[in-house]
């Protein structure tokens, strides 16, 4: 199942019937997780029946891999109906499934359902976790409802509730496709109040805004600072600065982060060398280094 081989892994299972081993829940639990994560889910759903008829019931752990097979293909009707199976077979959803489901109607634009869901987790007394909040977080702001999340998060500060440089980072990135950059800059300086550190996603994000916003001074400075903190950039940052650069036309400042790409080893993405091949011919003296 895990080499993605599920007509052999299925043929295991009718071996097993065959010399007079019964699979178990387990057994089941694997191979519907198998056929879940290549998206073949009628063959998973007749592993359901499969099981059903052999005298075992599903467990929370079936149902969830099931309801997350339909909302990664986005068939968010059937992982609801599932998901209302479950309840009415008498499994009890846990924290996992829940946030499979929030997930999901984030995904497909059903913000109030999934805020409904919300309201229902928190009254039925479950302990929620921090990839919980994230989950809602990032759905929030995917649908536009940024002043939301930003009072869910300002409130998630007050708690006890150790909060990751992830969270911030949804924050950020949200503040800024909003345009509010200053509210941005605060939640970046807020990070070592929090006791964290920023990652190379935060930097990211602060650094291709810096560029939108032609503060490119302000940009070298932040590069050299995330440097001095011990995060060093990665590929995909030092592409995406030097793919802004170049559409903003400073060339010179291009050249500078893509001597970073070749002094760090790193490859150039086909995205950037798109646009190195339509710029000026300056910048091929700073890519002649890079095979």
């Amino acid at each position: 199942c895990l080499a993605g081989k599920m007509d052999e892994a299925t043929k295991l299972l009718a071996s097993m019937f065959s010399v007079g081993m019964k699979p178990d829940c387990v057994t089941y639990n694997t191979l519907i997780n198998g056929y879940c994560k290549i998206s073949r889910m009628d063959e998973a759903m007749k592993l359901l029946s499969g099981m059903v008829s052999v005298g075992l019931k599903p467990n929370t752990v079936t149902y969830s891999t099931l309801i997350n097979g339909y909302c990664k293909i986005s068939r968010m009707e059937d992982a609801l109906v599932l998901f209302k199976e479950m309840e009415s077979s008498g499994v009890s959803p846990d924290i996992i499934t829940y946030n499979i489901i929030l997930q999901g109607l984030f995904q497909t634009r059903r913000t109030a359902a999934a805020k409904e869901l919300y309201v229902r987790i928190t009254e039925s007394g479950m302990q929620l976790e921090l990839w919980t909040y994230n989950i809602i977080l990032h759905g929030l702001c995917k649908n536009n409802l940024t002043d939301e999340a930003l009072r869910m998060f300002q409130n998630l500060c007050l708690t006890d509730l150790q909060l990751e440089t992830r969270t911030f980072n949804i924050m950020i990135g949200a503040l800024l496709k909003c345009g509010r950059m200053d509210e941005a800059k605060d939640l970046f300086a807020a990070h070592s109040a929090n006791g964290l550190v920023p990652d190379v996603w935060t930097y990211s994000l602060m650094a291709e805004n810096l560029i939108e916003q032609g503060s490119l001074e302000e940009l070298d400075d932040l590069f050299l600072s995330m440097e001095e903190n011990g995060c060093s950039a990665d590929s995909r940052m030092l592409n995406s600065i030097v793919r802004k650069l170049l559409q903003r036309g400073d060339i010179t400042r291009a050249g500078t982060y893509l001597f970073m790409i070749d002094e760090k080893h790193f490859s150039l993405e086909a995205s950037t060398a798109s646009f190195l091949l339509e710029s000026s011919p300056i910048v091929w003296e700073q890519i002649s280094r890079i095979s």
